[in-house]
C-alpha cells in the first residue's frame, strides 16, 4: 500500500491554531453547541461557571482558528460553529490515520512473510 504525502488543505499555523483551540474542554463544548444552534455570548456564558469576559476569550479563540463565526445581528453577536473547519481538520487526522494503517499493513506483511 503506498500512501502519498500530499500537503493538507490547512497551513501548518491554521493546523496549530485549531488543535490548540479544541484542546480546551470549555471550547470544545462552545463548538458541540454552536454547531447545532447559534447563540449568543451572553446564551454561551450562561452555561458555564465563568464570567462573560472569560466566555467571550473562548469564542475569540475559537473564532482566530475558524471554528466559529460571529455576525451581527442587531445589538448581538450571533456565534455559530463553522463544520467546514472541523471538516478539514478531520481530513487531515484521516490523512494520518492512512500513514498508521499502511505502516501497521507493511509491519503485518513482514511478520507474516518469515
Amino acid at each position: 500500500m503506498v500512501v502519498r504525502s500530499e500537503r493538507p488543505a490547512l497551513a501548518d499555523d491554521e493546523i496549530d491554531r485549531i488543535f490548540r483551540a479544541l484542546a480546551d474542554a470549555t471550547r470544545r463544548d462552545i463548538v458541540r453547541r454552536t454547531l447545532t444552534e447559534e447563540a449568543s455570548v451572553s446564551e454561551l456564558a450562561a452555561a458555564y461557571d465563568m464570567s462573560f469576559a472569560a466566555v467571550q476569550k473562548h469564542v475569540a479563540v475559537l473564532e482566530g482558528a475558524g471554528l466559529v463565526t460571529k455576525e451581527p445581528q442587531g445589538r448581538e453577536r450571533r456565534v455559530r460553529g463553522n463544520p467546514d473547519t472541523l471538516r478539514q481538520a478531520q481530513q487531515l487526522l484521516d490523512r494520518y490515520e492512512q500513514i498508521w494503517s499502511g505502516r501497521v499493513a507493511r509491519l503485518d506483511a513482514l511478520l507474516t512473510d518469515e
